[in-house]
């Protein structure tokens, strides 16, 4: 399978990265702005399963010229199976506190950044046989979930990604492209414990990952335009 991953430098996207790269049939595109991070992925992934992963440094809040350009990186692979939009930014501040550049900044990586590569990947999405969307999103972003004081732009901004799903879910059922969301609760990695160093997560980002990676891979007959919350703390 063809897979593409955003965010793969760290967290989850890294630990996604891993466990895809299990299977030698996996051709991976770990995507990331953090170069010497996703080379470390890399050689990761060769030392543990011999699986020699393609890495772009891209920023994927970057304009559509940029895009074609990651494109033209991609090169001569003519379908992507999985796309999963892991990427995201978590600002924890006081709704008062926010500023425009806070909000911009957070709609860009977690809502239009998703929205634009979908754009760009479409055609290659289209040339699968199976193609399977996969979008990260929070469980602050589903309606009557309980939310949390300090995270109103990151909640509503995967609250806009996971309204995206359903509606990509209906725009590309002539194409046979499904679209799930997966809205996680917390889970243990280095943005949560930077934006909550005080809270414990019970949830390792390597348990995660290896849910998404299964989801993605065997579950794509039964879901489409689903949002799916994954936690084990209730609302």
């Amino acid at each position: 399978m063809n897979i593409v991953i955003t965010g793969a430098s760290k967290g989850i996207g890294y630990d996604v990265v891993l466990e895809f790269s299990k299977n030698p049939e996996n051709k991976i595109i770990a995507i990331s702005r953090d170069i010497d991070r996703l080379i470390g992925l890399k050689e990761e992934c060769y030392k543990r399963n011999k699986n020699k992963i393609n890495i772009i440094q891209y920023d994927i809040t970057t304009s559509e010229i940029k895009g074609k350009e990651l494109l033209e990186t991609l090169g001569d692979i003519k379908t992507v199976d999985i796309f999963i939009n892991n990427a995201g930014m978590l600002i924890n501040k006081k709704f008062e506190d926010l500023t425009q550049e806070d909000w911009i900044t957070t709609f860009n990586t977690n809502f239009l950044a998703p929205v634009n590569l979908i754009r760009l990947l479409y055609p290659k999405l289209k040339n699968s046989a199976s193609a399977h969307i996969i979008n990260i999103s929070s469980m602050g972003g589903i309606e009557r979930t309980q939310k949390f004081s300090g995270l109103s732009s990151y909640s509503s901004s995967k609250a806009a990604l996971a309204n995206l799903t359903e509606c990509l879910a209906e725009e590309f059922k002539a194409d046979d492209i499904h679209c799930n969301c997966l809205s996680l609760g917390s889970v243990d990695t280095e943005m949560f414990r930077t934006a909550f160093p005080d809270y414990y997560a019970s949830t390792s980002s390597e348990e995660i990952s290896k849910f998404i990676c299964d989801f993605s891979q065997h579950y794509r007959k039964l879901f489409n335009g689903k949002i799916i919350p994954i936690a084990i703390t209730t609302p």
